[in-house]
């Protein structure tokens, strides 16, 4: 399997809530992120399907985070790796 990402992974844990209506929220630990998207770490019995769109916000900031909508791109037995999207849909 060749590597398509177009953005260098830069290894970064914080918590983010991340929420989908199959799977509810959950509060999870990112792996790494990039400038198009972030790995977040998830049970398999947690991941959503492959084209899922959900909702995640970083947590522990002074003020609240805004709330990003990501599509899940991938999914690996570890996590799920989740595609930032504009807020105009790009």
């Amino acid at each position: 399997m060749s590597d398509q990402r177009r953005h260098v992974r830069t290894a970064f844990s914080c918590s983010i809530k991340i929420r989908h209506e199959n799977i509810g929220e959950l509060m999870v630990k990112t792996r790494d992120i990039s400038d198009g998207g972030v790995f977040v770490i998830l049970d398999a019995q947690h991941v959503p399907p492959v084209g899922s769109i959900v909702t995640g916000q970083v947590q522990g900031l002074v003020g609240d985070a805004p709330e990003l909508k990501m599509e899940v791109v991938r999914v690996e037995p570890t996590g799920v790796g989740l595609r930032f999207i504009a807020a105009d849909g790009d």
